[in-house]
């Protein structure tokens, strides 16, 4: 009995030592507000060249916080930070904003003081060191555009990599494969996304199918204010859902896709010798 246990023991301390190196990192922090300069200057870019750069908006979301093209990005970058060896920049939490402006807690930054000062992050973020900069988007519109085209300039000019992700966009297939749908902005698959990373942001109670409108095929109609706070991509399809195994498992899905994505990209930049 007593060999039992002290194998038993042995065994457990093993284990506790084989998870502390498994989760242990060389760096105290990938958040680059939460790091100390000096460590910064020991990682930068000799360990890490790359850096993940959140941005977002304030607008209405449905049922879940108005940050939410905030809140998802800055969660994406912490969850795989580690796996594609990159720091985080703090978030941009403001943006162009559109068609959602009157809402209440919306903010609209013109693209004439958006685009220099984007300009200006990414060019302070290759000046400390960054070879890759990656840019993950939570909020789409003229705001993407923007981004694409800034990314591009300083990639060129600092000679610098850089590359720019919608995740909602580029997880649309991980939406129907997860849900069997289509999605929406703050439909099922951005409220699910929020709901795996924080449940307290989503108010399902304060949901109703009426807050939801079908956006209108190009050419057909426009409004501004656009009259739904929920903009389903496809007529009868990405109403909420609030299911908590649906929401862990698309967060999952979606971040291992982004997160390979950017190993796969800067793979083949250095296999090019860009």
């Amino acid at each position: 009995m007593l060999r039992t246990t002290f194998f038993c023991g042995v065994m457990l301390l093993v284990a506790v030592s084989a998870f502390g190196q498994a989760t242990s990192d060389f760096v105290s922090t990938r958040e680059m507000e939460r790091i100390n300069w000096m460590e910064f200057k020991d990682v930068v870019p000799s360990k890490i060249d790359t850096v993940l750069l959140p941005t977002g908006t304030l607008e209405p979301h449905g049922v879940i916080n108005n940050g939410a093209d905030n809140t998802a990005p800055f969660a994406m970058a912490k969850t795989i930070a580690r796996r594609t060896n990159a720091m985080i920049s703090p978030t941009l939490p403001y943006g162009i904003t559109g068609s959602m402006e009157a809402y209440p807690g919306a903010f609209q930054i013109t693209e004439s003081a958006y685009r220099p000062f984007v300009k200006q992050i990414l060019e302070g973020l290759a000046k400390n060191g960054f070879r890759n900069i990656i840019i993950l988007n939570g909020h789409g519109g003229g705001q993407t555009a923007v981004l694409q085209s800034v990314a591009a300039e300083v990639a060129t000019e600092k000679h610098v990599r850089t590359l720019v992700i919608n995740w909602w966009s580029f997880a649309s297939d991980e939406t129907k494969a997860v849900f069997g749908e289509d999605g929406g902005h703050a439909g099922l698959n951005e409220t699910a996304f929020i709901q795996a990373i924080d449940p307290t942001l989503v108010h399902a109670e304060k949901y109703n199918a009426e807050m939801a409108t079908a956006y209108p095929t190009p050419g057909t109609w426009s409004a501004v204010p656009f009259p739904s706070s929920i903009g389903l991509y496809q007529k009868g399809q990405g109403y909420p859902k609030f299911d908590q195994k649906k929401a862990d498992e698309y967060y999952k899905v979606v971040t291992e896709k982004v997160a390979n994505l950017i190993v796969e990209v800067r793979n083949k930049w250095n296999l090019a010798g860009l």
